[in-house]
């Protein structure tokens, strides 16, 4: 019988409010975002809480209480839990009681979700404790398991967190570098870090295809699902499924079917006697048998699995330059405001709203931003930048 790893990633940005060059040098709060405007942080929050996650947190409590070798993980990022206490109390109540149960593991991060990994050691190690910190002092648990910005990897990143203590990392279990092994095995960097990897395929089953109407075998069905796992994995297998938390309600919207999906799918799956198992269990339970080795990074996100996501173009590597550059200025100043728009402004998103990728990458990008072009995302970024790099220098 197979073993599945359940994990799901909760986040949003701190959006940028509309700059121009006329709010440059006077003082604006580059996140004060009109409540107004559809994508407000306050606004945008309240949706995927109605839409998300009350419906699926809820869910999960009852499978919880439902199924005893019931278990999944869950990543937090520090700014999502910023504007869930601020916007959604609820929201971060229920979220307490799920992971209250003992059988939710929460898996460390960047505080700010940010590509602090790829620019500045230094930066990263930091977010990555205040991040550990946050999740001791709300939730009463320290992190064993360490997951990067959308899982970014590589050798050297392994390094710095099997320095920081932690006993595992998740990765993307992309093809470019299995070469036709399979992602359901337990892999160690070349440094000797275990690594679970996501079972593309499977997640994307239910992410991104789970109602493509056009598919031959949609709707998905849990029978189905579980068919598919049960018989193509058995013994020391473990079939990580890892996905974005919004995929349940906002990705996938209920009408979908999505919430009954995933009932089912849980509740026949232990029945035909498999198991889900934690994150460390998996680690602890298995010896990797094979490296898992990228100088390049590579990451869950689009077609290719690396960052073109983030540092595909011109305009993204420019600014990616200039915030980093920053670095030194901006602590010299000593002033903990500005630190903090500062490490705001490094969160993944901003720069995944330049992209200018096209075809079912760009469409996936464009659902997320909210601009009208990658363009007005450069500089709309770079007004708050001038901003901030006059505020360092002053």
């Amino acid at each position: 019988m197979a073993d599945v790893s359940l994990y799901f990633h909760i986040h949003q940005p701190f959006r940028l409010k509309p700059l121009n060059i006329f709010d440059i040098g006077v003082g604006t709060d580059y996140f004060d975002v009109d409540e107004m405007l559809d994508f407000s942080n306050s606004r945008v929050i309240r949706k995927i809480t109605e839409k998300s996650y009350l419906p699926m947190l809820s869910l999960l409590l009852e499978l919880l209480k439902r199924e005893k070798d019931f278990c999944f993980a869950l990543s937090i990022t520090g700014v999502v839990i910023e504007q869930l206490k601020q916007h959604s109390p609820e929201v971060f109540e229920l979220l307490k009681k799920v992971i209250a149960t003992g059988r939710v593991e929460v898996v460390a991060e960047t505080y700010y979700h940010s590509l602090a990994s790829l620019y500045s050691p230094t930066e990263f190690l930091f977010q990555v404790s205040k991040h550990r910190r946050l999740v001791e002092d709300e939730f009463g648990i320290t992190p064993n398991v360490f997951r990067n910005t959308e899982l970014i990897y590589t050798d050297h990143i392994a390094e710095l967190v099997k320095e920081m203590g932690y006993i595992g990392m998740l990765a993307e279990g992309a093809d470019k570098i299995l070469r036709g092994k399979s992602p359901t095995r337990l892999y160690k960097s070349p440094d000797g870090l275990p690594l679970l990897l996501k079972h593309f395929k499977l997640s994307d089953d239910i992410a991104f295809r789970f109602s493509e109407s056009h598919r031959s075998n949609m709707p998905l069905t849990a029978d189905t699902y579980s068919h598919w796992i049960s018989n193509s994995y058995g013994h020391g297998d473990v079939v990580n499924l890892f996905m974005d938390f919004e995929t349940f309600g906002e990705h996938q919207w209920a009408d979908t079917g999505i919430f009954e999906f995933f009932r089912h799918f849980v509740h026949k799956f232990i029945e035909t006697g498999n198991s889900f198992i934690s994150l460390s269990d998996s680690i602890r339970s298995r010896t990797p048998e094979h490296v898992f080795a990228s100088e390049e990074p590579v990451s869950w996100a689009d077609v290719d699995r690396d960052i073109t996501a983030w540092r595909g173009n011109s305009l993204q590597e420019d600014v990616l330059n200039k915030i980093y550059a920053l670095e030194k200025k901006i602590f010299s100043k000593g002033d903990e405001s500005l630190i903090e728009d500062w490490r705001k402004m490094q969160t993944s998103d901003h720069f995944y709203y330049m992209c200018t990728k096209w075809s079912n990458d760009g469409d996936v990008h464009a659902y997320f931003s909210p601009y009208g072009s990658p363009f007005m995302a450069y500089s709309n970024y770079n007004n708050a930048l001038a901003d901030l790099r006059l505020r360092a220098e002053e």
